[in-house]
């Protein structure tokens, strides 16, 4: 099923190193594809997908383009006589971003060695790196003490960027704590099923559920019509590809290992198609 459209590294040459620049992976939606497989399968999530290719909904289609990791980096290789600071300059960054990338304990690093630079986020306050003097015959992996005070100063810095970080991420996630994500792996009764879509809007229909739920009045509703026997109403449900919904509906078509979701559009309802999906009742 995975197909990765583009990987590409290109050579390039700054000041005298060899770096490699790796672009941004994408990936082509195949037929029978959905946002939760393909999170799982390159280890990230669906909201991450849907933030980063600005979706609406969960809804692709086949022979869409999605951009898996929008982030870009540099591989360096060290050289005689680099230090990490001298390596901070000439690409724009901190040492203790470049720690960081590279999950370096010590400013000691030596000559072949790889390091991961990525872009400087425009929000961060890059320092200017203290470039020290390189003595004749003085091994790669010793760092002077300008280095080391210049290091100091820069992990505090970056642990006050931390904490700023730190106070973001939670406001982010307060903000966030009443959406439902379909990338989370729920606890709770798990089965197969045939999933179909429906609307509102059908010929016939009132677009009020077998519980009372009026989906025209409230379009953006997590509802799926289910068998009672099988999936009781009001349970809360987990759907593969569709999220945290309600088993609020039923219908006479709706019989044994079978649902359908809602979608307010039919339009998407008809992208949705078929599908075996998992179905987790949480509650």
């Amino acid at each position: 099923m995975k197909k990765i459209v583009a990987t590409i590294a290109t050579g390039i040459i700054i000041a005298g190193a060899a770096a490699t620049s790796v672009s941004a992976e994408q990936y082509e939606v195949e037929k029978g594809d959905n946002l939760w497989d393909i999170a799982n399968e390159h280890h990230t999530t669906v909201d991450e997908l849907v933030n980063i290719n600005g979706l609406k909904n969960t809804v692709i289609q086949p022979k869409q383009t999605l951009v898996i990791d929008e982030e870009s980096e540099d591989v360096y290789v060290v050289e005689k006589g680099d230090t990490l600071s001298r390596i901070a300059k000439e690409f724009n960054v901190t040492v203790p971003s470049i720690k960081k990338w590279n999950d370096l304990s010590s400013d000691r690093i030596v000559e072949g060695q790889e390091l991961h630079l990525k872009e400087a986020n425009v929000s961060e306050e890059v320092t200017p790196a203290v470039e020290t003097e390189v003595k004749s015959e003085e091994n790669v992996t010793e760092e002077s003490d300008q280095a080391a005070e210049a290091s100091s100063q820069a992990n505090q810095s970056v642990n006050e960027e931390s904490a700023n970080d730190s106070s973001s991420e939670k406001e982010s996630n307060e903000n966030n704590s009443e959406q439902e994500s379909s990338s989370e792996s729920p606890e709770g009764k798990t089965i197969n099923v045939s999933a179909t879509a429906y609307t509102a809007s059908c010929d016939g229909c009132s677009g009020v559920t077998a519980t009372g739920v009026d989906l025209n009045a409230n379009p953006s509703a997590k509802v799926i019509a289910v068998d009672p026997n099988v999936i009781p109403l009001g349970s809360k449900v987990h759907v593969e590809g569709y999220g945290y919904a309600t088993a609020a509906d039923k219908g006479s078509a709706i019989k044994g290992n079978k649902i359908d979701v809602f979608i307010p559009s039919k339009d998407k309802a008809n992208v949705w198609g078929v599908k075996n999906v998992n179905v987790t009742i949480v509650e």
